[in-house]
């Protein structure tokens, strides 16, 4: 098995080939050798159950693997019980599109402290989340991965350790790490192999082996400022993080991750360009 590389929602140049539909993004990823799609509900699931069991079908015939993005609205941090609920209700309205979908994990951020201290706010993220996975026992639902994804602005909670810390609490959390929010939050790491490779470590300490192996990663390039993530930009920019390093690290430790190329637009294009120099590595070429 060798790593899978794909696009978050649909880029510039599927529109621009004439193509509206999203149950048409199987065949085109495919046809760009691309193998994972990340359908975005960041806004709301709105998609209908005969859509998404069209995405489905054409996924399976394509050999794409799906996954979900949740929408923006989820808050696990706040005091507020309306809003508490609705993000309950977001999550669980995710899982049961993904369950459409044939999607296996469901990305989400835990939310932002507000004006509540950080640390309490993450212990009101674990009671909440604790009640999340109380509620979709019984639904059908559990088989499917809840995956909080590390952010990229200084007042977010998410940092590695807040995700890492949250999937400790059940076998079907794994962490999402994007890797240009962590540059990003952390002005300007991550361009070396040494640091990467760091943070697959950590998740194998919390999580094991196979899920650090497989880890579902996010990469684009990210413009940051003092207080983290400012803007996404695209390979042709002049922004970091190089995903080249990351591929190294790929390679030579036979990790086998997915990775969701979420560039500004041109998401297939960097998902390709990513791929296409991990397939030249020397590891690699001994694995296929």
């Amino acid at each position: 098995m060798l790593a899978q590389f794909g696009s978050s929602g649909n880029p510039n140049a599927f529109y621009e080939q004439g193509l509206k539909s999203s149950a048409d993004m199987p065949a085109w990823l495919n046809s760009l050798g691309l193998s994972a799609y990340e359908y975005s509900c960041s806004r709301g699931v709105n998609i209908r159950e005969a859509t998404a069991r069209a995405i489905a079908v054409k996924a399976k015939e394509h050999g794409i693997l799906i996954s979900i993005h949740a929408p923006y609205y989820i808050n696990l941090a706040s005091q507020d019980e309306k809003i508490q609920q609705n993000t309950r209700n977001h999550i669980i309205k995710s899982l049961q599109a993904a369950l459409w979908l044939g999607a296996d994990r469901v990305v989400f951020h835990m939310g932002s402290p507000g004006k509540v201290e950080r640390k309490t706010a993450f212990e009101q993220i674990k009671r909440s989340f604790y009640n999340v996975l109380n509620k979709i026992v019984g639904l059908g639902l559990e088989g499917i991965y809840l995956a909080p994804e590390t952010m990229g602005k200084v007042n977010q909670l998410g940092s590695l350790a807040e995700v890492l810390e949250l999937c400790s609490m059940a076998d079907n959390v794994i962490p999402t790490v994007d890797f240009g929010h962590l540059h990003a939050v952390t002005r300007g790491l991550f361009t070396t192999e040494e640091e990467f490779l760091e943070v697959f470590e950590q998740v194998e300490k919390v999580k094991g082996a196979a899920v650090a192996k497989t880890l579902h990663i996010h990469f684009s390039r990210i413009e940051y400022t003092a207080g983290g993530e400012k803007k996404h930009w695209t390979f042709n920019d002049e922004y970091g993080p190089d995903h080249r390093p990351l591929m190294q690290v790929l390679a030579k430790y036979g990790y086998t991750p997915r990775v969701i190329c979420e560039s500004n637009g041109t998401q297939a294009i960097d998902a390709k360009i990513m791929q296409d120099y991990y397939l030249s590595l020397p590891g690699v070429q001994g694995m296929k």
